[in-house]
């Protein structure tokens, strides 16, 4: 089943994922900074959520107290 978050704090604007036995798949992300989301996706795809969450949540990004990686955290946290 894919899971959409709508963002918050941040350039992107919404992100989609799927987890399939608490592994991340076929994430997208709608807006954002191109290059830095799609090397994001590229490692996370197949990492497990809670190891995603781990090493991406409380990410900050110019002071926004938020950032794209941690708002997949929190997005993923919704989830699981």
């Amino acid at each position: 089943m894919q899971h959409t978050y709508k963002t918050k704090g941040i350039c992107a604007s919404e992100m989609a994922f799927t987890i399939e036995n608490g592994i991340v798949t076929g994430l997208t992300v709608k807006g954002g900074c191109d290059g830095n989301l799609k090397g994001i996706i590229r490692l996370v795809e197949g990492m497990p959520a809670e190891e995603v969450i781990a090493r991406l949540e409380g990410l900050n990004c110019k002071g926004k107290g938020t950032s794209c990686p941690d708002q997949l955290a929190q997005a993923l946290k919704e989830v699981i």
